[in-house]
């Protein structure tokens, strides 16, 4: 059974370009820690094109958080930057990119309308 965290990070590799990112550039690593394992996932953004691998290799950005909280990232039903205020996730290295890459993160599930990418407002 694949998990939502993988299949999320399956898409995200599936697509290939994320147009909302076509201005960003950098390595981020998000380190999945439950007890003594830790599970990586690595994204690399070259100007939107995306490729994720299970590397642990150093990269620009790494987060930590529990597991359980990064599913409830992936689908939408927690917001990762007030998690990270919270201080329910560590960052350490370059996190302006982080606040770049949230905006492929899902939405609520219970929101109405398109996600808009953060700087834009509605007409």
């Amino acid at each position: 059974m694949v998990d939502a965290t993988t299949r999320y990070f399956e898409e995200l590799n599936r697509r290939g370009f994320e147009p909302t990112l076509a201005k960003t550039s950098g390595t981020l690593r998000i380190d999945l820690n439950e007890g003594a394992r830790t599970t990586h996932w690595l994204l690399a953004i070259d100007r939107g094109r995306l490729r994720v691998s299970q590397e642990d290799r150093e990269a620009d950005t790494v987060v930590a958080v529990d597991p359980g909280l990064f599913e409830k990232i992936v689908t939408g039903r927690e917001n990762g930057l007030a998690a990270l205020l919270r201080g329910d996730m560590t960052i350490t290295g370059n996190a302006r990119l982080l606040v770049q890459v949230e905006r492929v993160f899902p939405g609520p599930p219970d929101a109405r309308g398109p996600r808009r990418p953060a700087g834009r407002r509605a007409c």
